[in-house]
């Protein structure tokens, strides 16, 4: 890449334990306006990786950057250009829709005008018009995973860093999140997508990582990675278990 990486890390090792890592020497990068599809195994070290990127977790050797900057330099513009939707919905139950929402724009500092226009487009666009008084807890799984993406989606960060958000969303739901992340990274933000589905995200991302057993076994284009399992042509699918068949 050219210019410097909306998310670049280098070196990368970590877990739970010093004496026995998660993740073994990780390196990727993000460029402005790509969205880069995660993939692996159960186990793989999908959610260690976000969960380093976060902050939740401090390496044990390597370093991460977001927008040129580590946490430990300057916490408040790492986290701000970056919003995190997690895989299970996270919500405060005493706490409307429309609350949620407002919460997270003044914790990103968006401005009133932009907050209107943000939070009625994706009311529209996920089909929460009508729920947006409801408690958190009054909500399905689905409505809840629908509230955590638009709260990510109110704010502009760089960065977007997204953990299997398909799980409870309806295809409806699903079309409607794959359109908006397109339209996000045609604005110049960038997108980092953990998930199985990987017939959905194929035509999607730009660019792949196969992570297996805490390490990057392929990354690159489709068609790079149908070169690094042998497999010309081949669908994503078939080309992630040519790569992790023997290994596990």
């Amino acid at each position: 890449m050219s210019e410097t990486p909306v998310l670049d890390i280098k070196g990368l090792t970590g877990g739970y334990s010093l004496n026995r890592p998660v993740l073994h020497d990780v390196e990727l990068q993000v460029g402005t306006g790509e969205m880069i599809g995660l993939i692996g195994l159960n186990g793989a070290g999908k959610s260690t990786t976000m969960k380093h990127i976060l902050g939740l977790m401090a390496p044990q050797k390597g370093d991460i950057r977001v927008k040129g900057k580590k946490r430990e330099e300057d916490s408040e513009a790492y986290h701000s250009a970056l919003a995190f939707v997690p895989e299970s919905p996270m919500l405060y139950d005493e706490m409307t829709v429309k609350e949620h929402l407002e919460f997270t724009a003044r914790a990103y500092s968006v401005s009133k005008d932009d907050y209107e226009d943000r939070s009625q487009k994706l009311m529209a666009l996920f089909r929460m018009e009508d729920k947006m008084d409801s408690l958190s807890i009054h909500l399905s799984k689905g409505m809840k995973q629908k509230v955590m993406i638009m709260c990510a989606f109110v704010a502009r960060p760089s960065l977007y860093i997204i953990d299997e958000p398909f799980l409870g969303l309806d295809p409806l739901g699903i079309r409607s999140l794959l359109d908006f992340m397109m339209e996000l990274k045609a604005g110049g933000s960038s997108i980092l997508l953990s998930s199985h589905i990987l017939s959905t995200i194929e035509n999607y991302c730009d660019r792949f990582i196969v992570m297996h057993q805490g390490s990057i076994i392929a990354q690159g284009t489709l068609g790079q990675i149908a070169e690094q399992a042998g497999i010309p042509e081949a669908p994503l699918e078939e080309l992630f278990y040519n790569l992790v068949q023997g290994r596990v």
